[in-house]
């Protein structure tokens, strides 16, 4: 039996962890719930298709389930579930690197206006020059340590606390590494 998505609307994520944990189909609305922004994360982060994203979140959804136990009530869930599908996509870029896989991102569902706020210092009447395909370009060419940052931040608009607790980093290292890919961006973009 599905749990109808009106009753999943209505419950917290704890008490969704918690009735979960008694009766497995109320997984199903952590899946519902968090499946389209985890989905969106693994393809950024990897480059995958829809189908490669699946796979890449169907695992991690697996280690969820398996974990849930050990879920931390007094972290937000988000935070948890991100840290998980971020060490799998994590694990499936190692894969990619191994076997010399397309290191390509396909960023057609990413809303281009976020990073334009990236680049701050650069003047409005530059802004009309840059394309999105040259900004796509620029942040898939970002270290990892970088472009992580600027993905969680910008395109699934976690905050500082969140993206530290996904990427088990302090607040300022977070600060940090935001701001060098800003610089780096706004380096990128001056003509």
């Amino acid at each position: 039996m599905l749990i109808a998505s009106k009753i999943c609307e209505e419950l917290t994520d704890q008490e969704v962890v918690a009735r979960a944990l008694q009766e497995v189909d109320y997984f199903s609305c952590l899946y519902q719930r968090y499946e389209p922004s985890l989905r969106r994360y693994v393809q950024h982060m990897t480059g995958a298709g829809p189908t490669g994203a699946e796979d890449i979140l169907q695992d991690a959804f697996i280690k969820i389930w398996r974990n849930l136990r050990a879920y931390n009530p007094k972290m937000k869930l988000s935070s948890w579930m991100y840290r998980i599908v971020h060490n799998e996509a994590i694990s499936a870029l190692r894969k990619q690197n191994a076997f010399g896989k397309n290191k390509t991102v396909d960023w057609a569902d990413a809303e281009p206006m976020l990073l334009r706020t990236l680049l701050s210092e650069v003047e409005a009447a530059d802004e009309d020059r840059i394309s999105t395909q040259q900004l796509r370009q620029w942040v898939q060419e970002l270290p990892l340590k970088y472009r992580e940052i600027v993905l969680l931040r910008y395109f699934e608009e976690l905050d500082y606390e969140a993206i530290s607790d996904v990427l088990q980093i302090p607040e300022g290292t977070v600060a940090t590494r935001l701001n060098r890919a800003r610089k780096a961006l706004e380096k990128a973009a001056k003509p």
